[in-house]
């Protein structure tokens, strides 16, 4: 079946703006300095997928952490509740401890969340964020259960009732998980809906390299991407150059570039967005998904491009001016305080 994009669908019809799939993993934030990194030999500003016996050595290293619920695309849906968007999420907990956490923190959000927990196997995911004094992140990640998202925690109902289906680029690393990937997207497509991608990180985009471009030039119609990924994805040395050839691949390009704001590109059309005035930036965990969950807010709430991202720059202002992902402040009221009502 052909995954073509198809025209936006704003049905009245639908019950959701937007359902994410990802990984559904609990934080785990810590502050550190770059001589811890060097020590354990991690590598600063990356994530690296890692082993339930690495996780267990890092875990023992840390100093006092704050556990929270993550993942980049519950991240991002966290985000859109936050606005006002009516959302879901699919992903795989165990039903232990810390995947009875994560079911209650996005539902208390008003997220639908249904997926089915494992009763057996590998326990529910973790990722160990670790911050240093310059607000970078270096996250290391046990994906644990949510590898075994499969083509069955799909719900082709759920999708065809989302504006949106959105992917994280980190959801292509196991194999089941991207079978569920290929049949949310082939089931959005039969739909007439939309698929957004986020391609996550720049070692991700270069293990899924050819996989990725053929999923952007033929089946993507949103994609994210910051400076560093989209640069690894065409595998150019300039920010120019990739721009000129993500263009016409996918109906819209939202890219981020850190405190250079963003720019939007869809066909002919070029937005160049200023990052929001940050007070002082703490910590970048989480920006470029709270910078998607604001441009989605406002692509599927009729807002125009140059809009859209300027909502997700407010968003990602937020997110890094404190630890954590998530928002601490009402999105939806700094938003239209900036933007007017929305």
């Amino acid at each position: 079946m052909s995954l073509r994009p198809r025209a936006p669908t704003h049905a009245a019809d639908s019950r959701y703006d937007v359902v994410g799939i990802g990984n559904a993993i609990v934080d785990v934030l810590v502050r550190a300095d770059d001589s811890f990194l060097t020590e354990h030999g991690l590598t600063k500003g990356a994530m690296t997928l890692i082993d339930a016996a690495r996780a267990e050595q890092l875990y023992a290293a840390m100093g006092p952490a704050r556990e929270c619920s993550g993942g980049s695309a519950a991240n991002t849906i966290a985000a859109l509740a936050s606005i006002g968007a009516a959302c879901a999420f699919i992903g795989k907990v165990r039903d232990d401890q810390l995947g009875q956490v994560f079911a209650h923190d996005i539902r208390a959000l008003g997220v639908a969340f249904d997926t089915a927990p494992a009763p057996l196997g590998a326990p529910t995911a973790r990722c160990l964020i670790f911050v240093t004094p310059d607000a970078q992140r270096t996250m290391q990640t046990y994906l644990g259960v949510s590898v075994d998202l499969g083509p069955e925690d799909i719900e082709l109902k759920l999708i065809a009732d989302s504006k949106i289906t959105y992917l994280e680029g980190y959801l292509w690393d196991p194999p089941a998980a991207k079978e569920a990937f290929r049949k949310a997207a082939r089931a959005a497509n039969a739909a007439g809906r939309l698929v957004a991608l986020s391609l996550s990180d720049p070692f991700c985009v270069e293990r899924h390299r050819a996989e990725f471009r053929a999923l952007v030039e033929r089946h993507v119609d949103l994609l994210f991407a910051n400076e560093e990924e989209i640069k690894s994805l065409y595998q150019v040395a300039t920010f120019d150059e990739a721009l000129q050839k993500v263009r016409g691949h996918c109906r819209v390009a939202a890219l981020t570039r850190s405190a250079k704001g963003a720019v939007v590109v869809a066909g002919d059309e070029v937005h160049v967005i200023d990052a929001q005035p940050v007070g002082r930036v703490v910590d970048t965990t989480g920006a470029g998904d709270a910078f998607a969950a604001g441009f989605l807010y406002g692509f599927t709430h009729d807002f125009d491009l140059a809009r859209a991202a300027r909502a997700g720059a407010i968003a990602a202002a937020e997110v890094i001016g404190h630890v954590g992902a998530r928002p601490e402040a009402p999105l939806k009221s700094l938003i239209a305080d900036r933007l007017g009502a929305i």
